[in-house]
């Protein structure tokens, strides 16, 4: 028997507690990034592992998914992209099974709304997921987290008895997908590394040698960890230094081009979301 979502609608405590219930019931959690990294060796399913994906799962699924898994839907200004964009059906009939727990929209940023249940028009059940609190005064208030963070740390946070594991967070734009300036992908990579070397998290796949460790190691009488770290710190900001001065300079030769861009978008017509953000940014009356 497939095991059930939690309620729409929770939050707070009661929120963490139920998934908390759920998601106890499984020995492994396999939280699948969309990225060309992930190789479908770390897609083997089993009994007692769920898998979660995200979003566009065609971005890393060719043909269905036969194994226990649960759909992340995020939410935007307009509501779940996936709804928005018309795309429910093309993600679900990717993960539909009689392992397919369902949908979760989740929301992270206190601008994202959530979308009814009745609106992602399938049979399976949808779920809601809300971390705008989970995340306010930790995650850099100058972007919003991204889907497969935001779960990682709630997961963490939960204390489940399960093993958790990251599938393709590698924070690296590939040929094919992009990567969205609206998340701090430095930031989540620093936690998430000190989660994976805290044994908190685990990776599917290589993961990044220990750079600096290993520096401290081969040099035991330069002052530990801490000097290579401020030694690291100052090398890193004189390469940002420079890179800036670099970026700087294309930023002149491009204006000529980003004027006309400029222009031109302003000509088009604004989309829904485009005006739901200026609708919630206007003061109130």
């Amino acid at each position: 028997m497939t095991p059930q979502l939690p309620p729409y609608g929770l939050t707070g405590a009661s929120q963490g507690d139920a998934w908390r219930e759920l998601l106890s019931r499984y020995q492994r959690i396999v939280l699948v990034a969309n990225s060309d990294a992930v190789a479908p060796a770390m897609l083997t399913p089993d009994d007692d592992t769920l898998f979660v994906f995200f979003n566009k799962v065609y971005k890393v699924l060719a043909e269905p998914f036969a194994g226990h898994t649960l759909l992340i839907a995020r939410s935007s200004p307009a509501g779940a992209n996936i709804v928005y964009r018309r795309e429910v059906e093309d993600v679900v009939r990717l993960l539909r099974s009689d392992r397919f727990l369902g949908i979760c929209n989740l929301r992270v940023g206190p601008a994202e709304r959530f979308s009814e249940p009745a609106a992602f028009a399938v049979p399976e059940p949808v779920a809601s997921l809300d971390l705008v609190d989970t995340m306010a005064g930790f995650y850099p208030a100058t972007h919003v987290a991204t889907s497969g963070f935001a779960l990682a740390v709630f997961l963490d946070h939960l204390k489940l008895d399960a093993r958790v594991q990251l599938a393709g967070f590698t924070a690296k734009r590939s040929l094919r997908w992009k990567l969205f300036a609206d998340h701090d992908w430095t930031f989540e990579q620093i936690v998430l590394r000190l989660l994976l070397r805290n044994k908190r998290i685990e990776a599917l796949g290589p993961v990044p040698d220990a750079m600096l460790g290993a520096i401290a190691r081969r040099f035991p009488d330069i002052g530990g960890p801490q000097a290579v770290a401020l030694a690291a710190a100052e090398v890193v900001a004189e390469r940002l230094e420079s890179a800036n001065v670099a970026i700087e300079d294309l930023h002149r030769l491009t204006r000529p081009q980003r004027r006309l861009r400029e222009t031109f978008e302003r000509l088009k017509p604004k989309t829904r979301k485009a005006r739901l953000a200026e609708r919630d940014a206007s003061p109130r009356r």
